[in-house]
């Protein structure tokens, strides 16, 4: 959001954003205020899977568009999910056919979910449906990743959809090594949730320690803080449990001592690119990854990590290289710097 609302704001245009007043992660209302954004009011929900989370989302939805009704606009850059602002976008759309639209997928719902045998019951079907049936409305579709774009309705026209990867300000690399040589060091950073996949996490631990000594740094917490780390210890890891930490050159001091980043989810969830992949590539931080996709085509291609899937070997991990840490960084400052964000913004707006 914020990448492109300074990108319009740099090029003179006139922007507002509209957005909940509810913070998802946190469950509670949000009181701060923002240069140009309304925080439209939306219904509190404790629950992620819950009928109340989809009231609050459809009502939202519905104002938010009441109030975009009254504006004068030229464009509308549409963050979805919630999925309703896709059905609700095509009923705007009716009534201001000079509107640009542009669909912004940051996320596959239900397609993300990671439990496979839920996604196939009526209400994620018609939740799936809210989207599909409304995407080609859009002057342009975009994609948080090429991945997404295989689970996209054969309906739509592909020529308009594009891949914008999320960026950062390019700083001053601070990697500066501290990895032992008598054993390995992963690190596991982000949430720890339902959605990683802990078995083959210890999968992995327990064939590295048979042949070397393994240590994990664990930044981050979740719900399945407790399982990870005895799991990991039951594996054979040692295991350093660092907690949140939002201070980038903390972070960084971790990452100096890892060989790799642990990017390992189960294989039910549908996602192309993490955020805590490109931490670990902005850290110039090799990986250790299983996520199909974008991220496993350019571990692939740039030779930064190690793919590996169930019946994967992972002995391979031993055979640590310090120059990959070279070629993470490249990449990094490569595809996901912001001018690289910017320009492909512009490639978007010049073809509709």
């Amino acid at each position: 959001m914020d990448l492109l609302y300074d990108y319009f704001k740099e090029k003179g245009m006139k922007v507002q954003v509209f957005t909940s007043n509810y913070r998802h992660f946190e469950k509670c209302r949000r009181t701060d205020k923002k240069e140009d954004y309304r925080f439209v009011d939306a219904i509190p929900y404790k629950k992620n899977l819950s009928y109340s989370r989809v009231k609050s989302h459809v009502i939202l939805s519905k104002n938010i568009y009441e109030q975009i009704s009254k504006e004068k606009v030229d464009l509308l850059w549409i963050l979805v999910p919630p999925n309703s602002f896709v059905k609700d976008a095509a009923k705007y759309k009716k009534n201001h056919p000079k509107v640009k639209i542009i669909f912004d997928l940051i996320d596959m719902w239900p397609e993300t979910m990671p439990i496979s045998k839920f996604k196939n019951l009526p209400p994620f079907i018609y939740w799936k449906s809210l989207r599909d049936k409304h995407l080609n409305v859009a002057d342009s579709i975009v994609t948080e990743c090429d991945l997404y774009k295989q689970k996209l309705p054969t309906t739509v026209d592909f020529s308009t959809v594009y891949t914008l990867y999320l960026a950062r300000k390019i700083k001053e690399s601070k990697i500066e090594l501290n990895t032992p040589n008598d054993r390995i060091n992963f690190c596991y950073l982000g949430s720890i949730n339902n959605i990683i996949d802990i078995d083959e996490i210890a999968r992995i631990i327990s064939e590295v320690t048979n042949v070397k000594a393994t240590t994990i740094h664990i930044v981050g917490d979740g719900e399945k803080r407790e399982q990870l780390i005895e799991t990991c210890k039951l594996a054979g890891a040692q295991v350093i449990f660092h907690g949140k930490i939002y201070d980038a050159s903390e972070k960084q001091k971790i990452f100096n001592q890892c060989h790799y980043g642990l990017n390992i989810m189960k294989q039910s969830v549908v996602v192309g690119l993490t955020m805590k992949s490109i931490d670990y590539f902005e850290g110039g931080l090799p990986i250790i990854n299983n996520i199909h996709g974008d991220t496993w085509e350019i571990v692939l291609r740039e030779k930064i990590g190690y793919n590996i899937d169930k019946e994967k070997n992972c002995k391979d991990i031993i055979k640590y290289e310090a120059k990959m840490r070279e070629r993470v960084r490249e990449v990094y400052e490569r595809e996901f710097g912001i001018d690289t964000f910017r320009k492909k913004v512009q490639c978007i707006l010049d073809e509709i």
